[in-house]
């Protein structure tokens, strides 16, 4: 595994999370996915409208070929390895209140981003690791989820206990390793854009 230093001190979990393609086609129980379902729903959101929805499958479920069958082809060819698949919606309305009309949610797929930070944060503390993919049909996720309209697909994740390499595809093999970051200075600038 590729070694990340952080250059500056933070906790082990930030670095010790990645995102692995190759999963041991083990179960996960589901006390250990609803925990990481409840560590995203403690995310932070704008006025607190906690706009995420999961729809979610475990390895062998009923459901299972289904939510696999909606990922794009290239995801589906590894992500259909890992323990259980879950997919993130935002809600791109906010209701109205007190008489007042609904309106546009201009902060749904921020927040959302939050929610799958802590499920993979949550599922990396619990020996589990997880990846994100927008690679999903998200044309047909709609209708044979029987998702309303106004929730918009985001990603799906991939949740699942590492694998061995040797079970990717070639093409995918060296790719199978930790990913470094840019250097703080290169993304964080003090006072003004540099």
């Amino acid at each position: 595994m590729t070694a990340r230093t952080p250059a500056h001190p933070i906790e082990n979990l930030f670095v010790d999370r990645w995102s692995p393609r190759a999963f041991d086609r083990s179960t996960i129980e589901e006390a250990d996915l609803k925990t990481i379902l409840e560590a995203a729903r403690w995310s932070p959101s704008a006025f607190n409208i906690q706009p995420w929805r999961f729809v979610y499958a475990r390895r062998g479920d009923a459901n299972w070929q289904a939510l696999v069958d909606l990922l794009n082809p290239f995801n589906r060819d590894w992500a259909q390895h890992a323990s259980a698949l879950v997919y993130l919606f935002s809600d791109t309305e906010v209701d109205g209140k007190d008489g007042k009309p609904g309106r546009a949610n201009g902060t749904h797929a921020f927040d959302a981003g939050a929610a799958w930070a802590h499920a993979a944060l949550q599922a990396t503390a619990l020996g589990y690791h997880a990846h994100g993919m927008a690679g999903i049909l998200k044309d047909e996720i709609h209708e044979k989820l029987g998702v309303p309209e106004r929730y918009q697909p985001q990603i799906a994740i991939a949740i699942g206990r590492r694998g061995e390499v040797s079970d990717l595809p070639e093409s995918l093999r060296e790719r199978e390793a930790p990913s470094s970051r840019k250097p703080l200075e290169e993304i964080a600038f003090e006072g003004a854009w540099v």
